[in-house]
């Protein structure tokens, strides 16, 4: 009986571990640059062709 304990404890850590590190995963945000934001934007129809193009330009003339 004592046996199963040694085994099952390391069992259940393991799991945890796994379990925490797919939750932080998850959760990492990924950055986009104002560039990729802008192309989603255009790309949905939130801002019209004379907008984007105005906006790709400042974003172009700050760099």
């Amino acid at each position: 009986m004592m046996m199963w304990w040694w085994i099952l404890i390391p069992v259940v850590l393991v799991l945890l571990v796994f379990q925490y590190k797919g939750r932080n995963r998850k959760n990492t945000v990924k950055k986009e640059n104002p560039m990729d934001i802008l192309d989603n934007r255009f790309a949905k129809g939130e801002i019209s062709k004379e907008e984007y193009e105005e906006q790709k330009r400042m974003l172009n003339s700050k760099n």
